[in-house]
């Protein structure tokens, strides 16, 4: 691929997008700071108006249109993010769009998708994942011959997220060593390379990728474009088979490192922020902060940015967003508990095998059977991480146990 973002069009797209995109604050994060002995800065690109840094690609490539294509109206598949900078984008406009999301996209971000679309937008579920929504769109755009606004593999669109890259140069006061930005298709990563490469070549970006969908690591790993057969679409703002071609193009010799980090553990991230810093965030947009702990070493006294991409959360996905970082944190458990068929069995568990400061989070049992022993699923959460292995060893002493559920996915999966 040939194309590369040069800062004259970055620029020319500061321009087209000031009307609609706010320059986004750059804070500097206090307790960060202090955890990793270095100057952490935060880029609120969740403070857009639309909550997310895609208001400023969509409007730009849906800006370049001719009158003509803007009369055919205009297609676009997303997550959430991107439609919302789409709809609004189109409403601001006057333009017609079709916007295909995801069946299990969060319900948060559909009804946003509306609300800023009003009239002008018409909202399609489709599939699972954003590439089944992808496939759909195209194939509703090739038969109505509308334009189709990608959500990052489209130069306009780069370019548009580039601008995030260039106020971050304004704001600093000094040279910038290291950006840490989340990476779903690549175009705000590949827009920032653009930006940082020639204006402030010795600053290192660093992308990072959920776990479960590490399409960009697996792309540079091969060294070629590859799809994945199937991603955890939790963190869907950055959950893709397949990162673009002009995007992989620029980031497989441009970025620092490319990382990934597991969904657990970006739940705790977006704990943290909630309750120690005040801010909401999605779980794309706490994917930067994440990683740091990775680099604690690398950074130390060093001037670090983190893109906070978007705070479009569903306020219905807080309790797995807990569950899922207690699991992480190992502090959650699942047992298979095996309690005998006699009165004050369970009084007996709850007595002299829990733990002083374990609780009981999750019950689930019915005597089916007269059986000497009759199993029920529990799960436990604890206060430290160590305390599981005495809690198992007395559950194994007392003729308790039957099995541990947290190693076992399918099992897991299919019983909690």
């Amino acid at each position: 691929m040939d194309y590369f973002p040069n800062v004259a069009a970055i620029k020319k797209a500061v321009l087209t997008i000031r009307q609609v995109a706010e320059v986004t604050p750059l804070m500097h994060s206090i307790r960060l700071s202090k955890q990793y002995h270095a100057e952490i800065l935060l880029k609120r690109e969740d403070l857009h108006r639309v909550r997310s840094y895609k208001i400023r690609g969509a409007f730009n490539k849906i800006s370049s249109l001719t009158t003509e294509e803007r009369s055919r109206g205009v297609v676009c598949a997303s997550a959430g993010n991107h439609a919302q900078g789409v709809a609004f984008a189109c409403n601001y406009l006057g333009i017609k769009a079709t916007i295909f999301m995801p069946v299990v996209t969060p319900k948060q971000k559909v009804e946003q998708t509306k609300m800023f679309g009003d009239a002008w937008v018409t909202v399609v579920l489709e599939g699972d994942t954003f590439d089944d929504s992808y496939t759909a769109a195209m194939a509703y755009c090739n038969d109505k011959d509308a334009s189709f606004i990608h959500p990052f593999d489209d130069p306009k669109v780069i370019e548009g997220q580039a601008t995030v890259g260039l106020e971050l140069l304004d704001q600093i006061k000094k040279p910038l060593d290291y950006i840490f930005v989340a990476v779903g298709g690549g175009g705000l990563a590949s827009g920032l390379i653009g930006v940082f490469s020639q204006l402030s070549p010795h600053t290192k970006i660093i992308g990072v990728e959920p776990q479960g969908a590490p399409s960009m690591l697996t792309s540079i790993t091969n060294d070629k474009n590859t799809s994945l057969q199937t991603i955890d679409k939790f963190i869907d703002g950055a959950a893709v088979k397949r990162v673009g071609d002009l995007t992989f193009a620029i980031c497989k010799d441009n970025l620092h490192k490319m990382v990934t980090v597991p969904e657990g553990k970006v739940c705790q991230t977006i704990l943290d922020l909630y309750n120690r810093d005040a801010i909401v965030v999605e779980p794309a947009g706490a994917l930067s902060i994440s990683a740091l702990d990775m680099f604690a070493e690398e950074i130390k006294g060093k001037q670090v940015a983190c893109i906070i991409g978007g705070s479009n959360n569903d306020i219905t996905r807080t309790a797995e967003i807990k569950e899922r970082a207690l699991l992480y944190g190992q502090l959650k458990h699942y047992f298979i508990v095996r309690f005998p068929q006699r009165p004050g069995a369970l009084k007996q568990f709850v007595a002299e095998i829990l733990g002083p400061n374990d609780d009981i989070t999750h019950f689930e049992y019915s005597k089916k059977s007269s059986k000497e022993n009759a199993p029920a699923i529990v799960g436990i959460e604890l206060k430290h991480p160590s305390d599981l292995v005495p809690l198992m060893q007395r559950m194994k002493g007392n003729n308790f146990f039957g099995d541990y559920l947290n190693d076992k996915p399918d099992l897991f999966q299919y019983l909690v």
